[in-house]
């Protein structure tokens, strides 16, 4: 990703290697992030859980396990077609 110019880090470089899903969508969320996981079942649950209380995220994007370079490319297709104000407190699936 960011070689084709957009921001992007990961959770080892956020420090946050080992924390909770609450709390990495919560530091995400903070930082007007949208959080890219393979764990939809419990984001899933933190997206409802989020719109129930009515906090705000920047946006879930749930991939299944592929090669990186496949779930880069399909990044892009997003990252290319939707704009951060249509990803806030949505769920897109990769």
């Amino acid at each position: 990703l960011r070689a084709y110019g957009y921001i992007a880090t990961t959770t080892l470089e956020a420090g946050k290697l080992g924390t909770s899903d609450a709390e990495q969508i919560a530091f995400a969320a903070s930082r007007g992030w949208a959080i890219l996981t393979h764990n939809r079942v419990h984001f899933e649950r933190l997206a409802q859980e989020y719109f129930t209380s009515g906090q705000e995220h920047a946006g879930i994007i749930i991939a299944v396990r592929r090669p990186p370079h496949e779930i880069v490319q399909r990044l892009l297709q997003i990252l290319d077609q939707v704009t951060a104000d249509e990803m806030d407190n949505q769920i897109r699936y990769i």
